[in-house]
């Protein structure tokens, strides 16, 4: 592992000996960071080990590094081992979700295999130095908000963090008005690729449109340079349509039987969200995990052309 000097928190960084070469060696490439939340809490094992490794292969097809974030034995590592990989993948809901807040203490608890949310891996990126970071989808306003509070720090992280997030739009069991509306409140700008509609992970059309419509990776990596040139602190989300959506009476339908669950067994915080995934995906046989691969996979190609 390679340390950066730097920050406080950069100095905390352990660098895969790949994820070093691409950033600061005689043959730099673009790297793209990729959360490790997906595949402890997003997917079941083994299809989550399958799709973390497909991921890491196709951004390396596309001339990009792969840098899969985690916290283990105390550090922020930043580019997984295989034996990472595979520890995760079978840990699963095992693992301790990780967000922002929970660094400091995942890395004072060495004993601590913390798998980062989409927050936590674009504070640990940016310390790397890494712009963009491929996801499934972001986290959001809760349904029923105004009575649980329950929002997201990945929207807090976006409006303070200057990384790009592709991903699918936002997670469809969200409050997907609410969230749009919080991301306008604190700057962050929400760019559809190849779409004026803002697509809501399973389905690729929410009702709701896209801040800017962007066509190109060049558009999408030419806005991101010019918010680095002018300084501004936030982040940004790249939009992508699901290439194979769900039907949306499908999904809806497996959506709003796993919230009324969500409400009979008193489910909060941290676990709605690993809880509504598991569910739609039993309620849906399947379909929605195929949808969940194959958008990701998508997401890690248009994010390696955007790093380039």
């Amino acid at each position: 592992m390679w340390r950066r000097s730097g920050t406080a928190l950069s100095q905390r960084l352990a660098l895969s000996e790949e994820v070093a070469e691409a950033l600061y060696g005689r043959r730099k490439k673009p790297v793209v960071a990729l959360e490790s939340t997906i595949i402890s809490h997003g997917m079941p094992f083994p299809q989550n080990l399958q799709m973390a490794r497909h991921v890491e292969e196709i951004i390396r097809k596309h001339g990009a590094c792969p840098a899969t974030v985690c916290i283990a034995d105390g550090a922020l590592k930043v580019g997984l081992s295989e034996q990472d990989l595979m520890q995760l993948a079978e840990l699963g809901a095992g693992a301790k979700k990780c967000s922002t807040r929970d660094i400091a203490a995942a890395v004072t608890d060495k004993s601590v295999v913390g798998a980062t949310t989409v927050s936590s891996t674009m504070r640990i990126a940016h310390a790397a130095g890494i712009k963009v970071f491929v996801t499934g989808g972001i986290g959001g306003v809760h349904r029923f908000c105004e009575e649980t509070m329950d929002i997201s720090t990945d929207l807090m992280e976006l409006s303070r963090t200057p990384v790009a997030v592709v991903c699918a739009g936002i997670k469809s069991i969200l409050d997907i008005p609410r969230t749009l509306e919080f991301l306008e409140t604190h700057s962050v700008p929400v760019i559809g690729y190849q779409t004026g509609q803002f697509p809501a992970f399973f389905t690729q059309d929410s009702g709701e449109k896209a801040h800017l419509r962007r066509d190109t990776p060049l558009e999408i990596a030419q806005l991101i340079h010019e918010s680095a040139e002018l300084e501004l602190p936030n982040g940004h989300i790249i939009a992508v349509p699901n290439p194979k959506p769900v039907p949306s009476e499908i999904i809806n339908e497996a959506i709003e039987l796993g919230l009324k669950e969500v409400v009979q067994k008193n489910i909060s915080g941290q676990a709605v969200t690993p809880y509504l995934l598991k569910r739609v995906n039993e309620i849906t046989h399947g379909v929605s995990l195929e949808s969940n691969i194959d958008l990701v996979n998508n997401n890690a190609t248009v994010g390696s052309q955007v790093s380039d």
